[in-house]
């Protein structure tokens, strides 16, 4: 029997929805969300889902606890309204630096939003480039997890002219593991920022490790949020010699004075894919690079119980 797949969208995100939806060649599904003068939310499909492969897409960007329930109101709804399977889309998982308890008397965030994504009815999720790859097991049901690499190698393949006189350089020693997969496939060196920690919220560079003189140094990094690390990441750089800077990130959240310090900062150029909504209108520095298919084909695989790793073999 095949049955129907359905792509929905939360409120975070929906031109990523529906440009997911586009590349699979299906409607992006009818739904409405309200929220009421008392602030409670409200969410309704429709459209049958009975018997659907229902895929909810919703980014964890702020308002991060609206999206977060609006995400687990849906799910719930899917499974009331007897959906056969809801998968929960989640491309950018603001909670995944909340994956330990480094500190007395603290939630670990990350696995509690992973028991509320189980408990509201989700039979799998499907998310992209975690800060902390070991929230995956957090969950007790199947999880994809989706690597922007390829995406971000591609962009500086096209975008950077003189490429074989580049570097790939990592925020600090753990972002490596991301940073050297993207000089992987690019062919090029590898460095990485070593830092201190000064006090439990200032961490200042202390050395580079690896050969920046001379060279153009391309940062990549798992996100941009304030970018105070990416901006101190290319004043590093420079300081060790690097000529000129370009940046490349999974998920641009883009919060605070974020904005400011990027047009302000020494970077030619930042991009980043649209796992969050880019800013409207879009800054002069500022990169979008779309996911949407990289979405649709994993959806589509993951419906017709197909291999996902093999994307990024």
């Amino acid at each position: 029997m095949e049955r129907p797949l359905k792509v929905f969208s939360g409120q975070s995100n929906p031109n990523l929805a529906r440009s997911i939806a586009a590349s699979l060649g299906v409607p992006l599904g009818r739904s409405r969300t309200q929220k009421f003068a008392n602030d409670n939310l409200f969410v309704r499909y429709e459209e049958s889902l009975r018997e659907a492969d229902v895929f909810v897409v919703q980014s964890l960007t702020p308002p991060v606890q609206d999206h977060l329930f609006e995400l687990l109101m849906m799910i719930d709804a899917a499974k009331g309204a007897s959906a056969h399977r809801v998968t929960a889309v989640i491309p950018y998982f603001s909670y995944a630096r909340s994956d330990k308890k480094d500190e007395p008397r603290i939630s670990i965030a990350a696995r509690l939003i992973a028991d509320l994504i189980e408990t509201a009815g989700a039979d799998r999720v499907l998310t992209m480039t975690l800060h902390s790859p070991q929230v995956h097991g957090f969950f007790k049901i199947p999880l994809d997890h989706l690597s922007a690499e390829t995406v971000i190698a591609n962009h500086f393949a096209t975008r950077i002219e003189a490429l074989e006189e580049a570097v790939i350089v990592a925020t600090d020693a753990g972002g490596i593991k991301r940073a050297s997969a993207v000089a992987k496939r690019l062919s090029l060196p590898l460095a990485f920022i070593e830092k201190e920690r000064i006090t439990d919220t200032r961490v200042e560079a202390r050395s580079l490790v690896g050969e920046v003189e001379g060279k153009i140094a391309l940062i990549v990094d798992d996100e941009v949020s304030t970018a105070g690390s990416l901006v101190k990441a290319a004043e590093t750089v420079l300081r060790f010699g690097a000529r000129e800077v370009y940046a490349a990130v999974a998920h641009g959240v883009y919060v605070g004075p974020a904005i400011e310090r990027i047009q302000r900062a020494p970077i030619r150029e930042v991009a980043a894919t649209d796992t969050c909504s880019p800013p409207d209108p879009l800054p002069e520095k500022l990169k979008v690079l779309p996911v949407g298919p990289l979405f649709a084909e994993a959806i589509w695989r993951i419906h017709r119980g197909e291999s996902v790793s093999e994307l990024f073999r």
